[in-house]
């Protein structure tokens, strides 16, 4: 497997790091806009992982250009395309990879498009409609595309797919369920607000419709931040307020398992739910460009440009690859299902993985969030190289057997395993 790693910021980063302790794999070209960014990743991984340093190189890509993607994949002989940056390039990637004639996976699919009259009741485009519906193309190649394979969606489909098929004979709900106890502070030690994952992205998925699926009625949309409950989650983190967001899983469980109801409710906590609305509230969170007077120059002289408020929002935050060493705490990321066993009789479960950001700083110099969420995507590229997981067109992560995915996940490291165990709680 010749990997082209597309994006080298956070979960990029991460991601290469982690493909770094492991052999499964020819070469990996990290490739972001920005160069020296990808070349600081190599850079890195030769100081820590000289035994693979010489399978790394760094290059340059636009990733908004389906042919230059095409181009950098065909240049490096590229067999798997994976997509690490938001998903507003979802699409030309995706393009790009069948073009090259290459497999492609993503953390984050296609992008929703609320509907025109009625957008907290009925959907419009969803999440990942454009790509499923080129799955005859990607069949007809006879190339992979599989998609949502992170951490949410991701890890939270395969536990979804574990209790349907060895945990439950019925099930009323499926519920990921993703919560921390996360803490930034500035050099002072005051804690400060400071996103944990893209501004853009989570922008995107919390102010937009929240997406429900239900057996009788299908999918349908709701308010933004609706039905709070409070979920407490394992690994010490406790109770935390979860509200309805715009997530993949929801678009994804569906299709693949037989399930009454599907959600997703996130832990965002009332000060970033308030600075969300806020931001609504303002027009910044649009991804539409606006013409922005420059500061003077040296004559005095003003310009314009055109800048998205969104991108604006994102520059004046922390980079969330950054923010590891002045974060500390525990996120958590897991599916709760709810229905009957396998012995008929009523069960409730959380299935989960939580990680602390001492460890994933101590062990990658990366933050915890974007470690977790690269977590799945190296595990998914080891069972498609080694031939445990196969398959053509678009394929969701439900799409495939989670037990070896679950056992090379908790597997020790000494024993060719990734050391990460999960978690089953019997609520």
């Amino acid at each position: 497997m010749k990997i082209l790693l597309v994006g080298a910021g956070g979960v990029g980063n991460s991601l290469a790091k982690l493909l770094a302790t492991r052999n499964f794999y020819d070469e990996v070209v990290v490739a972001d806009y920005d160069t020296a960014r990808a070349q600081s990743v190599v850079d890195w991984i030769g100081e820590h992982f000289p035994a693979n340093h010489a399978r790394f190189r760094a290059e340059h890509i636009d990733a908004s250009r389906a042919l230059t993607v095409t181009e950098v994949a065909q240049k490096h002989g590229s067999t798997m395309v994976m997509n690490a940056v938001e998903p507003s390039f979802v699409e030309s990637i995706f393009d790009g990879a069948l073009a090259a004639g290459a497999d492609y996976m993503d953390m984050a699919m296609s992008l929703s498009k609320p509907h025109p009259s009625d957008p907290y009741s009925k959907t419009g485009i969803m999440l990942g409609d454009y790509q499923f519906e080129k799955a005859a193309e990607w069949e007809k190649a006879g190339r992979l595309a599989l998609v949502g394979m992170g951490v949410e969606p991701g890890i939270s489909d395969v536990f979804a797919r574990y209790a349907s098929d060895h945990l439950f004979s019925e099930i009323d709900e499926i519920g990921v369920r993703d919560g921390a106890n996360l803490v930034v502070t500035d050099e002072e030690g005051n804690e400060i607000f400071a996103p944990s994952f893209s501004i853009w992205t989570t922008i995107e998925e919390c102010l937009n419709p929240p997406l429900v699926f239900e057996k009788e009625r299908g999918w349908f949309t709701t308010e933004a931040f609706s039905e709070p409950e409070v979920f407490t989650f394992p690994a010490g983190i406790g109770p935390v307020e979860c509200v309805n967001v715009e997530h993949e899983e929801v678009a994804l469980v569906p299709r693949y398992i037989d399930a009454k109801r599907v959600t997703f409710k996130y832990g965002l906590g009332e000060e970033f739910i308030g600075v969300l609305k806020t931001l609504n509230l303002l027009g910044l969170d649009s991804a539409q460009a606006v013409q922005v007077r420059t500061a003077p120059n040296a004559e005095g002289k003003r310009t314009s440009a055109s800048v998205s408020p969104r991108d604006l929002v994102a520059a004046v935050l922390p980079d969330p690859a950054t923010l590891g060493d002045r974060m500390s705490g525990t996120t958590c990321a897991g599916t709760w299902v709810t229905g009957k066993g396998t012995d008929g009789a009523p069960r409730e479960v959380y299935l989960y993985h939580a990680i602390d950001n001492a460890w994933t700083m101590e062990h990658f110099e990366a933050q915890c969030v974007v470690w977790q969420t690269a977590l799945a995507p190296a595990l998914a590229l080891e069972l498609l190289a080694t031939g445990v997981w196969s398959g053509s067109g678009v394929q969701g992560p439900e799409g495939f057997d989670a037990v070896p995915f679950l056992e090379l996940m908790a597997k020790p490291e000494a024993e060719g395993g990734y050391g990460q165990e999960w978690g089953l709680e019997e609520r």
